[in-house]
């Protein structure tokens, strides 16, 4: 066990009930995937949150595709759920980790202080013969508890915007190579970069199985980003730049924050500037 991630293996010697899980499934494209997924199996007593109505805000056209929540809101949703503060929580999805980050960021939002992402997802949980069940896990009791102090930091678009010109941080793109240069783009209406940023997929984070690398191969990766200090994660809709924001943290490099927007909001304003290519 890391500080952020947690193995199929761990889970299994520790015992079920020393954990609360979270299951993140989802597919950006087949939003009922995730849920569709949950329900034929899932890891026991696990707990469903879903990308699209659990974990953002209402969408307005101007907000991006995964508008935050405002805090007290998802605050609502945990406690309604019975997800305590203080709970030991694993997150865990299929398997390469790109939605459970996002869950493990938000959770770290919230203040959330112990919260590990199963390293390799469901696929790793299966390989080790985990139990499973399926159907909805009964719903449990409601919780209250009291908001506290962020563990993460944001930046908004505007400071991304006169970053441009000063250069102050490191902006760094998790979105696929074909999809920063602009050649296409699926997902938003318009397709490229914002000016400056550097592109580091999430896909470079793992290994073919979907689990991590190892700290020394991320640290070699993320190290030559840190040169102005703080690293500004920025994706399609601030979900896979959560990603990167993980690898980051298992590399043991700690100076980053996200732009939450990113690219969906970035462009929904058309006097944003845009880049394309390399």
């Amino acid at each position: 066990m890391t500080s952020v991630l947690i193995s199929a293996e761990e889970i299994l010697q520790k015992g079920l009930n020393a954990f609360r899980f979270i299951d993140a499934r989802h597919d950006l494209v087949n939003h009922q995937l995730g849920t569709e997924q949950y329900i034929k199996a899932h890891i026991p007593t696990a707990i469903f949150l879903n990308h699209e109505t659990d974990l953002c805000d209402v969408k307005t056209g101007k907000n991006g595709r995964h508008p935050l929540p405002k805090r007290e809101d998802f605050a609502n949703v945990l406690m309604a759920k019975g997800i305590h503060i203080d709970d030991d929580i694993v997150v865990y999805d299929a398997d390469n980790m790109m939605f459970a980050a996002h869950v493990w960021w938000m959770l770290r939002w919230m203040g959330f202080a112990n919260v590990w992402v199963l390293n390799g997802g469901f696929k790793a949980w299966q390989v080790v013969g985990g139990d499973v069940e399926e159907g909805i896990a009964p719903a449990l009791p409601p919780v209250t508890w009291t908001l506290r102090e962020s563990l993460v930091k944001t930046v908004s678009a505007d400071e991304v915007l006169k970053n441009i010109q000063s250069q102050q941080f490191v902006l760094l793109d998790a979105r696929a190579p074909e999809r920063y240069r602009g050649e296409v783009e699926p997902m938003d209406p318009v397709a490229g970069h914002i000016p400056g940023a550097i592109n580091h997929p999430f896909a470079l984070n793992v290994e073919a199985d979907g689990k991590m690398k190892s700290p020394q191969v991320l640290r070699d990766a993320f190290l030559p980003y840190t040169q102005k200090g703080l690293v500004i994660n920025q994706c399609g809709s601030g979900v896979t730049a959560c990603h990167n924001i993980l690898a980051m943290e298992v590399a043991g490099l700690h100076d980053y924050a996200l732009y939450p927007g990113s690219w969906s909001e970035w462009v929904a304003d058309s006097t944003r500037p845009v880049a394309t290519g390399e």
